[in-house]
């Protein structure tokens, strides 16, 4: 095992850092929300939940990212926890096209865009915002939430996986 001690900041290597995070398995989730530049959505794997009481969620975006003005304005957003089958649309809104088709989720929908494929979705409402290092922390509160049987995808060291459902 590497063991890098904490240095001065001249001498640490954000690369490898970030490699190290990668360390970190996480699932995969896409964001949606209706924004001034119509149906959005943004893969994201930095999220987490916050509380129960009340129903807290978070996630975090880089603020470069050139979807921050759209979703740091969004008071309502949707967090759809990925199946394993659906690693395309996790590459597609984390590097390809951003903005929602109208056959990827109910167009008549006041409710924030539902990605019609998800292991669980919650709709949230902006709860907080803040800002921490380049990162815009994003809280929402949960105001409801459906789930399904299911294999979920995951991220670990920049490699697909899954986390398999036991009780499917």
């Amino acid at each position: 095992m590497t063991n890098a001690s904490a240095s001065p900041a001249a001498d640490f290597d954000p690369r490898a850092y970030r490699r190290a995070l990668g360390g970190f398995a996480t699932g995969v989730c896409v964001v949606t929300a209706h924004t001034g530049d119509g149906p959005l959505g943004i893969t994201v794997n930095s999220f987490t939940s916050v509380s129960l009481d009340p129903p807290l969620v978070l996630w975090c975006m880089d603020v470069k990212s050139d979807r921050h003005d759209a979703f740091a304005g969004a008071e309502r957003f949707a967090v759809h926890m990925l199946p394993v089958e659906d690693k395309a649309m996790s590459d597609r809104f984390a590097w390809g096209a951003c903005r929602l088709s109208d056959d990827e989720f109910a167009v008549d929908d006041p409710e924030p865009p539902r990605l019609r494929n998800a292991v669980t979705r919650l709709t949230c409402r902006t709860h907080d915002r803040i800002v921490m290092g380049d990162h815009l922390v994003i809280v929402g509160r949960v105001e409801a939430f459906d789930t399904r049987p299911g294999d979920a995808l995951t991220y670990f060291r920049g490699k697909y996986g899954k986390a398999v459902d036991p009780t499917a």
